[in-house]
Protein backbone atom coordinates (compact mmCIF):
# COMPACT_ATOMS: atom_id res chain seq x y z
CA UNK A 1 0.00 0.00 0.00
CA UNK A 2 1.64 3.56 -1.14
CA UNK A 3 2.31 5.70 1.94
CA UNK A 4 0.32 9.30 1.62
CA UNK A 5 2.06 12.17 2.45
CA UNK A 6 0.52 16.16 2.24
CA UNK A 7 3.20 17.91 0.96
CA UNK A 8 1.09 20.70 -1.13
CA UNK A 9 -2.38 21.65 -1.48
CA UNK A 10 -2.51 19.41 -4.38
CA UNK A 11 -1.77 16.69 -2.96
CA UNK A 12 -5.33 16.55 -2.64
CA UNK A 13 -7.91 15.71 -5.25
CA UNK A 14 -10.83 18.31 -5.26
CA UNK A 15 -13.27 15.28 -4.37
CA UNK A 16 -10.96 14.55 -1.43
CA UNK A 17 -10.31 18.16 -0.15
CA UNK A 18 -14.09 18.58 0.15
CA UNK A 19 -14.35 14.83 2.13
CA UNK A 20 -11.70 16.62 4.17
CA UNK A 21 -12.89 19.86 5.06
CA UNK A 22 -16.55 17.82 5.54
CA UNK A 23 -14.90 15.65 8.18
CA UNK A 24 -13.21 18.56 9.73
CA UNK A 25 -16.80 20.40 10.41
CA UNK A 26 -17.64 17.46 12.13
CA UNK A 27 -14.63 17.05 14.31
CA UNK A 28 -15.49 20.42 15.41
CA UNK A 29 -18.63 19.83 16.58
CA UNK A 30 -19.29 19.37 20.05
CA UNK A 31 -19.51 16.06 21.33
CA UNK A 32 -17.19 14.49 18.38
CA UNK A 33 -14.41 12.55 20.41
CA UNK A 34 -13.04 9.58 18.23
CA UNK A 35 -9.05 7.74 19.56
CA UNK A 36 -8.64 7.92 16.07
CA UNK A 37 -4.60 7.76 16.82
CA UNK A 38 -4.83 5.34 18.87
CA UNK A 39 -5.03 1.36 17.89
CA UNK A 40 -6.22 -1.18 20.27
CA UNK A 41 -6.10 1.02 23.40
CA UNK A 42 -2.44 2.08 22.16
CA UNK A 43 -1.39 5.46 21.51
CA UNK A 44 -0.26 6.12 18.03
CA UNK A 45 3.25 8.64 18.04
CA UNK A 46 3.74 11.09 15.76
CA UNK A 47 6.68 13.12 15.48
CA UNK A 48 6.78 17.01 15.24
CA UNK A 49 9.75 18.50 13.95
CA UNK A 50 10.50 21.72 14.41
CA UNK A 51 13.22 23.96 12.02
CA UNK A 52 11.26 27.38 12.41
CA UNK A 53 9.93 28.84 15.69
CA UNK A 54 5.83 28.39 16.32
CA UNK A 55 3.35 28.99 18.10
CA UNK A 56 0.13 27.95 16.21
CA UNK A 57 1.56 25.16 14.26
CA UNK A 58 3.26 23.70 17.76
CA UNK A 59 0.08 24.42 19.85
CA UNK A 60 -2.62 23.00 17.14
CA UNK A 61 -0.42 20.27 16.69
CA UNK A 62 0.53 18.75 20.09
CA UNK A 63 -2.88 19.70 21.60
CA UNK A 64 -4.90 17.66 18.47
CA UNK A 65 -2.65 14.92 18.35
CA UNK A 66 -3.39 14.08 21.97
CA UNK A 67 -6.88 14.55 21.53
CA UNK A 68 -7.07 12.04 18.96
CA UNK A 69 -5.59 9.45 21.82
CA UNK A 70 -1.82 10.11 19.74
CA UNK A 71 1.39 10.65 21.55
CA UNK A 72 2.57 13.69 20.15
CA UNK A 73 6.75 14.12 19.87
CA UNK A 74 7.63 17.64 19.83
CA UNK A 75 11.27 17.72 18.10
CA UNK A 76 13.58 20.59 18.34
CA UNK A 77 15.79 20.26 15.20
CA UNK A 78 18.03 22.12 17.32
CA UNK A 79 18.41 19.84 20.16
CA UNK A 80 18.89 17.11 17.84
CA UNK A 81 21.16 15.15 15.37
CA UNK A 82 19.36 17.01 12.76
CA UNK A 83 20.65 20.18 14.27
CA UNK A 84 24.77 19.08 13.47
CA UNK A 85 23.80 17.73 9.77
CA UNK A 86 22.64 14.40 10.04
CA UNK A 87 21.01 13.53 6.99
CA UNK A 88 17.23 13.96 6.48
CA UNK A 89 16.60 11.02 4.96
CA UNK A 90 18.61 9.10 7.06
CA UNK A 91 16.56 10.92 9.79
CA UNK A 92 13.31 9.60 7.96
CA UNK A 93 14.61 6.00 7.80
CA UNK A 94 15.22 6.38 12.02
CA UNK A 95 11.79 7.83 12.74
CA UNK A 96 9.78 5.50 10.22
CA UNK A 97 11.05 2.89 12.87
CA UNK A 98 9.62 4.64 15.54
CA UNK A 99 6.79 6.66 14.91
CA UNK A 100 3.46 6.62 12.94
CA UNK A 101 3.43 10.10 11.12
CA UNK A 102 6.12 12.79 10.61
CA UNK A 103 5.29 16.65 10.89
CA UNK A 104 7.29 19.01 9.59
CA UNK A 105 7.60 23.10 9.73
CA UNK A 106 11.02 23.87 8.05
CA UNK A 107 12.49 25.55 5.21
CA UNK A 108 12.94 24.22 1.66
CA UNK A 109 10.32 22.38 -0.32
CA UNK A 110 13.46 20.19 -1.25
CA UNK A 111 14.15 19.41 2.35
CA UNK A 112 10.20 17.97 3.01
CA UNK A 113 10.38 15.92 -0.60
CA UNK A 114 13.62 14.15 0.49
CA UNK A 115 12.04 13.60 4.05
CA UNK A 116 8.70 11.87 2.43
CA UNK A 117 11.02 9.84 -0.38
CA UNK A 118 13.15 8.16 2.57
CA UNK A 119 9.95 7.78 4.88
CA UNK A 120 7.56 5.11 5.17
CA UNK A 121 4.98 6.75 7.21
CA UNK A 122 2.84 9.60 6.19
CA UNK A 123 5.01 13.12 6.35
CA UNK A 124 2.64 16.19 6.59
CA UNK A 125 4.04 19.87 5.59
CA UNK A 126 3.17 21.87 8.48
CA UNK A 127 5.35 24.84 6.33
CA UNK A 128 7.67 25.44 3.84
CA UNK A 129 9.25 28.51 1.90
CA UNK A 130 7.01 27.28 -0.81
CA UNK A 131 3.36 26.35 0.77
CA UNK A 132 1.24 26.23 4.14
CA UNK A 133 -1.45 23.59 3.00
CA UNK A 134 -2.53 22.56 6.40
CA UNK A 135 -2.93 26.90 6.75
CA UNK A 136 -5.47 26.57 3.62
CA UNK A 137 -7.14 23.95 5.16
CA UNK A 138 -8.23 26.24 7.87
CA UNK A 139 -8.38 29.04 5.50
CA UNK A 140 -11.09 26.82 3.45
CA UNK A 141 -12.56 25.58 6.58
CA UNK A 142 -13.36 29.20 7.56
CA UNK A 143 -14.75 30.33 4.64
CA UNK A 144 -16.78 27.56 4.33
CA UNK A 145 -18.52 28.33 7.37
CA UNK A 146 -19.88 31.60 6.27
CA UNK A 147 -19.91 30.93 2.33
CA UNK A 148 -20.24 28.04 -0.33
CA UNK A 149 -16.87 27.21 -1.80
CA UNK A 150 -17.29 26.61 -5.05
CA UNK A 151 -17.53 30.37 -6.71
CA UNK A 152 -16.68 32.50 -3.94
CA UNK A 153 -14.51 35.04 -4.99
CA UNK A 154 -11.06 35.86 -2.75
CA UNK A 155 -8.81 38.36 -2.48
CA UNK A 156 -5.42 37.85 -1.57
CA UNK A 157 -2.92 41.29 -1.37
CA UNK A 158 0.35 41.96 -0.55
CA UNK A 159 3.41 39.18 -0.98
CA UNK A 160 2.04 36.65 -3.09
CA UNK A 161 5.39 34.90 -4.24
CA UNK A 162 5.81 32.61 -0.98
CA UNK A 163 4.01 29.82 1.23
CA UNK A 164 0.75 31.28 1.84
CA UNK A 165 0.09 33.15 -1.99
CA UNK A 166 1.47 29.63 -3.73
CA UNK A 167 -0.90 27.35 -2.00
CA UNK A 168 -4.22 29.80 -1.73
CA UNK A 169 -4.04 29.55 -5.14
CA UNK A 170 -3.78 26.10 -5.46
CA UNK A 171 -6.06 25.20 -2.59
CA UNK A 172 -8.71 27.76 -3.65
CA UNK A 173 -8.39 26.36 -7.24
CA UNK A 174 -8.97 22.88 -5.89
CA UNK A 175 -12.36 24.40 -4.00
CA UNK A 176 -13.61 25.85 -7.27
CA UNK A 177 -13.26 29.33 -6.06
CA UNK A 178 -12.09 32.53 -8.01
CA UNK A 179 -9.00 33.60 -6.71
CA UNK A 180 -7.69 37.40 -7.11
CA UNK A 181 -4.15 37.89 -6.36
CA UNK A 182 -3.31 41.60 -5.82
CA UNK A 183 0.94 41.68 -5.78
CA UNK A 184 3.34 44.00 -7.32
CA UNK A 185 5.94 42.53 -9.83
CA UNK A 186 8.30 40.81 -7.70
CA UNK A 187 5.73 39.50 -5.66
CA UNK A 188 3.31 37.65 -7.52
CA UNK A 189 2.98 33.98 -7.85
CA UNK A 190 5.15 31.93 -10.03
CA UNK A 191 4.24 30.88 -13.77
CA UNK A 192 4.50 27.47 -12.94
CA UNK A 193 2.07 28.02 -10.08
CA UNK A 194 -0.43 29.78 -12.06
CA UNK A 195 0.40 27.17 -14.63
CA UNK A 196 -0.85 24.34 -12.56
CA UNK A 197 -4.11 26.67 -10.94
CA UNK A 198 -4.91 26.38 -14.67
CA UNK A 199 -4.70 22.95 -15.23
CA UNK A 200 -6.90 22.21 -11.76
CA UNK A 201 -9.61 24.96 -12.73
CA UNK A 202 -10.53 23.21 -15.81
CA UNK A 203 -11.90 20.38 -13.65
CA UNK A 204 -13.54 22.99 -10.71
CA UNK A 205 -14.71 25.51 -12.87
CA UNK A 206 -12.65 28.19 -10.67
CA UNK A 207 -9.96 30.98 -11.52
CA UNK A 208 -6.91 32.90 -10.84
CA UNK A 209 -6.34 36.39 -11.90
CA UNK A 210 -3.36 38.46 -10.98
CA UNK A 211 -3.27 42.28 -10.59
CA UNK A 212 -0.83 44.66 -9.38
CA UNK A 213 -3.76 47.01 -8.46
CA UNK A 214 -5.06 46.30 -4.88
CA UNK A 215 -8.52 47.70 -5.66
CA UNK A 216 -9.08 45.77 -8.86
CA UNK A 217 -8.20 42.64 -6.62
CA UNK A 218 -10.45 43.88 -3.57
CA UNK A 219 -13.63 44.54 -5.47
CA UNK A 220 -16.74 42.72 -5.02
CA UNK A 221 -14.37 40.30 -3.25
CA UNK A 222 -15.90 38.00 -0.58
CA UNK A 223 -12.99 37.06 1.27
CA UNK A 224 -9.99 39.32 1.36
CA UNK A 225 -6.68 37.62 2.74
CA UNK A 226 -3.01 38.53 3.84
CA UNK A 227 0.47 37.70 5.17
CA UNK A 228 2.90 39.38 6.72
CA UNK A 229 4.95 40.97 4.73
CA UNK A 230 8.69 40.19 6.15
CA UNK A 231 9.51 37.19 7.28
CA UNK A 232 12.26 35.86 9.79
CA UNK A 233 15.65 36.37 8.54
CA UNK A 234 14.41 39.06 5.59
CA UNK A 235 17.17 41.48 5.39
CA UNK A 236 15.52 44.23 2.82
CA UNK A 237 12.74 45.13 5.37
CA UNK A 238 12.51 49.04 4.65
CA UNK A 239 12.47 47.98 0.88
CA UNK A 240 9.66 45.56 1.03
CA UNK A 241 7.01 47.94 3.44
CA UNK A 242 7.58 50.48 0.63
CA UNK A 243 6.95 48.27 -1.89
CA UNK A 244 4.31 46.68 -0.17
CA UNK A 245 2.42 49.89 1.69
CA UNK A 246 -0.15 50.45 -1.12
CA UNK A 247 -1.52 46.99 -0.61
CA UNK A 248 -2.27 47.09 3.11
CA UNK A 249 -5.75 45.47 4.13
CA UNK A 250 -7.28 48.92 5.82
CA UNK A 251 -10.63 50.03 6.06
CA UNK A 252 -10.57 51.99 2.70
CA UNK A 253 -9.18 48.81 0.85
CA UNK A 254 -11.78 46.54 2.65
CA UNK A 255 -14.69 48.42 1.57
CA UNK A 256 -14.57 47.69 -1.88
CA UNK A 257 -14.79 44.42 -1.10
CA UNK A 258 -18.54 42.77 -0.76
CA UNK A 259 -20.64 44.17 2.20
CA UNK A 260 -20.18 40.91 3.84
CA UNK A 261 -16.48 40.14 3.19
CA UNK A 262 -14.43 38.25 5.79
CA UNK A 263 -10.88 38.83 6.25
CA UNK A 264 -8.50 36.39 7.42
CA UNK A 265 -4.59 36.53 7.74
CA UNK A 266 -3.00 33.30 9.13
CA UNK A 267 -1.10 34.73 11.77
CA UNK A 268 1.57 36.38 13.29
CA UNK A 269 -0.06 39.81 12.37
CA UNK A 270 2.30 42.76 12.16
CA UNK A 271 -0.12 44.99 12.73
CA UNK A 272 -0.10 48.18 11.12
CA UNK A 273 1.77 46.76 7.93
CA UNK A 274 0.00 44.72 6.07
CA UNK A 275 -3.28 44.90 8.14
CA UNK A 276 -4.84 47.46 10.21
CA UNK A 277 -6.35 47.15 13.86
CA UNK A 278 -9.13 48.52 12.56
CA UNK A 279 -10.05 45.44 10.16
CA UNK A 280 -8.03 43.07 12.19
CA UNK A 281 -10.67 43.32 15.26
CA UNK A 282 -13.18 44.64 13.20
CA UNK A 283 -16.58 42.79 12.08
CA UNK A 284 -15.17 41.41 9.28
CA UNK A 285 -12.42 39.96 10.99
CA UNK A 286 -12.25 35.92 11.33
CA UNK A 287 -9.02 35.73 12.10
CA UNK A 288 -9.09 34.14 15.38
CA UNK A 289 -11.91 31.43 14.45
CA UNK A 290 -8.88 30.78 11.44
CA UNK A 291 -6.79 30.21 14.04
CA UNK A 292 -8.81 28.01 16.20
CA UNK A 293 -9.63 26.39 12.51
CA UNK A 294 -5.54 24.93 12.14
CA UNK A 295 -6.77 22.68 15.40
CA UNK A 296 -9.90 21.09 13.81
CA UNK A 297 -8.26 20.91 10.17
CA UNK A 298 -5.06 19.21 11.38
CA UNK A 299 -7.03 16.49 13.79
CA UNK A 300 -9.09 15.58 10.91
CA UNK A 301 -6.04 15.75 8.38
CA UNK A 302 -3.94 13.17 11.09
CA UNK A 303 -7.52 11.04 11.34
CA UNK A 304 -7.67 10.74 7.69
CA UNK A 305 -4.03 9.88 7.04
CA UNK A 306 -2.91 7.97 9.60
CA UNK A 307 -6.16 6.49 11.32
CA UNK A 308 -8.18 5.59 8.27
CA UNK A 309 -11.12 7.70 9.67
CA UNK A 310 -12.92 9.93 7.28
CA UNK A 311 -16.16 9.65 9.21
Amino acid sequence: MTTRHFLKDDDLTPEEQRELLEFAAAVKRPGWNRHSLAHNGTPRSVAVIFEKPSTRTRLSFQVGIAELGGNPVVIDSQSTQLGRGETIADTARVLSRYVDAIVIRTFADARITELAQHASVPVVNALTDGWHPCQLLADLMTVAEHKPLKGTAIAYVGDAAFNMGNSTVIACSTAGMHVRIGAPAGYQPAREVLDRAAEINRTTGGSVTVTADPVEAVTGADVVSTDSWVSMGMEDREQRLGELAPYQLSTDLLSHAADDAIVLHCLPAHRGEEITDEVMDGPHSRVFDQAENRLHAQKALLAWLVGGDRR
